[in-house]
């Protein structure tokens, strides 16, 4: 099975269309796919032919209000919070940042973070996507001192040690495919990362 995870689209609509012109068997917007919760039914109706097989959550642009109205407007899937098993591995998903300056509309705090992970440890073996990266590692970091990720996300990645973990959010570091702790992490960005599960157990 073909795992597609892709984040921070920010209404870029031909960086969507290269996304969805991607052969998967699931895809996961794994949030800004808008900037301030502006033109999401836009950036769903070019997402609308893989509707069957799209699950989304919010990044710190959109609220789980706007993303669950989205879902049920298009027949996507909330994935905000909630898992799937295919292939015999757990695929999970958390949007949402840490706290920014900017005052966005998907922001926890790091004591939220960590309660809304907590139902995922018992998973194994996981496939963890969330919105925000982990503080303090190559996934999160603008330069040396400027880390912009979670503490809890990074916590429970050490702590749960999922086979696989994407992020977004920092668009700086998109790309970097880097090792946390025991787990493969990579910041997917706007490009996309595509995986076969089945490898991940081989």
């Amino acid at each position: 099975m073909r795992l597609l995870v892709f984040s921070d689209i920010h209404n870029d609509k031909k960086a969507l269309e290269k996304v969805m012109a991607i052969d998967a068997d699931m895809y996961v917007c794994a949030g800004d796919l808008v900037s301030w919760a502006r033109g999401l039914d836009g950036m769903a109706e070019l997402m609308k032919p893989r509707a069957d097989k799209m699950y989304v959550m919010p990044g710190n642009h959109e609220s789980e209000a706007d993303i669950t109205r989205v879902c049920e407007q298009f027949g996507f899937k909330s994935f905000h919070g909630k898992s799937v098993e295919a292939d015999g591995v757990h695929i999970a998903g958390l949007g949402y940042s840490c706290p920014t300056p900017f005052n966005t509309p998907g922001e926890y705090s790091e004591s939220q973070i960590a309660d809304r992970l907590r139902p995922f440890a018992s998973l194994q073996p996981l496939v963890l996507i969330c919105h925000c990266p982990p503080k303090d590692t190559d996934l999160d970091g603008l330069k040396a001192g400027a880390h912009y990720g979670s503490t809890a996300v990074r916590e429970f990645i050490q702590a749960y040690e999922p086979v696989r973990f994407f992020c977004g959010h920092v668009h700086e570091c998109e790309g970097r495919d880097v090792m946390v702790g025991h787990t493969r992490g990579v910041n997917v960005g706007k490009r996309g990362y595509l995986v076969d599960l089945a490898t991940l157990l081989a």
